[in-house]
């Protein structure tokens, strides 16, 4: 029974898989969620789009000098003259990201941010994912088409383009949708179809051809606008200034709600504070203070906030309680220098719960394995309706401090749990 249930699994693999080069541990069943947990991710999908919205609100008013000016300077850092007129583009003022894929580490009470995805992986594993384990069986949440229907829903025609860097995941977006209608970013023309993009927005500096034919009345998705990519957001929004822009925008109640799923998050601004002023939450002067913090005091989180190849995946970012002192001195001094042209952001780390779930060994055999979950639900964004399209999770070791898809993580869709 249990090899059987392992063949069906391997059996609807497609031919030329969907990840190239990366592999996982299989798993048993899906991971279910209790209802509390299901709750919190069906209803978030809509606050954050609300979010989104005012993201896009907030930088336009700041660069129009409607809002301060502060804060569109600091979401253009880095980026090339061209790239900001085209993100200003009038053509692309309402434009948001149709996929919104929050990264969220799961715990006992709920969950906890620690990104927003708008050029996310994993559309394409998640749909066969959620196929083939409600095949086994399973009751997933979306249902056993909500992927595959949600991205035809806001992408129906036109071409998956797809840059070198991100040829990894050619594989699950040809199986998505056809090999046909995927394309080489580096070396595409755009000719007026609409285009799903799915490279970083660094990459567009290096997309010759893309970039002299393109024009923003040529359909984008999601739109090119990296300022809402960049995580400084998670930032911005605890800052003391703009609580009551969130609040107007968000509804005192959706700005509550995201307090309690936004760890708290600071800027890495090297800019030097009056002598009687403290950095909030941590009580320290100047940023190097942090330096001399101890192991526990150091229960941090540091990544580069975007545009930047260092920005995506697991690359870019440093645990500092997982860091001798010496190298978290070294890693703040290097953020601060790189303030210009590459912000950093600090979070506080959230230790997510243990949960247990059963994979399949390479004798194929169940396995349990301990670990803490990352869990990003898929939501699908059209003419402003939100549909939760499913959800991927992945359990990681309860060794690793950072949660991300590896060879001994089990991968598998989220599920309602069984009364």
């Amino acid at each position: 029974m249990t090899t059987s249930r392992l063949e069906q699994i391997r059996s609807r693999f497609p031919q030329n898989g969907l990840f190239a080069e990366k592999t996982w541990r299989i798993a048993a069943n899906a991971f279910p969620f209790s209802p509390k947990h299901l709750e919190q991710i069906q209803k978030l999908g809509h606050l954050l789009h609300k979010f989104n919205q005012a993201c896009n609100l907030l930088y336009r008013q700041s660069w129009q000098g409607k809002k301060p000016a502060w804060i569109a300077e600091l979401l253009d850092r880095g980026k090339p003259p061209e790239l900001i007129a085209l993100m200003r583009d009038d053509k692309l003022k309402t434009l948001l990201p149709a996929v919104i894929r929050p990264d969220l580490v799961l715990t006992e009470n709920g969950f906890a941010i620690t990104e927003l995805d708008s050029v996310p992986g994993g559309i394409g594993l998640t749909a066969w994912l959620a196929e083939t384990y409600t095949a086994l069986g399973d009751n997933i949440v979306g249902g056993p088409n909500g992927m595959r229907d949600g991205f035809q829903q806001i992408f129906p025609q036109g071409d998956v383009v797809i840059s070198e860097e991100a040829a990894s995941y050619r594989p699950e977006m040809e199986w998505l949708t056809s090999p046909e209608r995927v394309k080489t970013a580096e070396s595409y023309t755009a000719n007026g179809a609409p285009l799903y993009r799915f490279f970083e927005a660094f990459d567009w500096p290096n997309l010759k051809t893309l970039r002299e034919s393109w024009t923003p009345a040529t359909p984008m998705t999601p739109p090119l606008k990296p300022f809402i990519e960049e995580k400084l957001w998670l930032a911005l929004f605890w800052m003391r200034p703009l609580q009551e822009f969130w609040r107007q925008e968000l509804s005192e109640r959706g700005q509550r709600t995201l307090q309690q799923y936004i760890p708290y998050s600071w800027v890495l601004d090297p800019t030097p504070l009056p002598h009687h002023a403290v950095i909030p939450e941590l009580g320290i002067h100047d940023w190097t203070e942090m330096g001399a913090f101890s192991q526990k005091q150091r229960d941090l989180i540091l990544k580069i906030s975007g545009f930047s190849p260092l920005a995506w995946g697991a690359r870019g970012v440093y645990v500092g309680s997982d860091m001798p002192a010496h190298e978290w001195q070294k890693i703040i001094a290097q953020a601060l220098a790189e303030f210009e042209t590459h912000p950093h952001v600090l979070q506080r780390f959230i230790h997510g719960d243990v949960y247990t779930q059963d994979y399949f060994d390479d004798n194929g055999n169940p396995v349990s394995l301990k670990g803490r979950a990352r869990v990003s639900p898929y939501y699908f964004v059209h003419q402003d309706k939100v549909t939760l399209g499913g959800v991927l999770v992945t359990l990681c070791p309860a060794d690793k401090k950072l949660l991300h898809g590896m060879t001994d993580a089990v991968i598998s869709p989220g599920s309602i749990a069984a009364d």
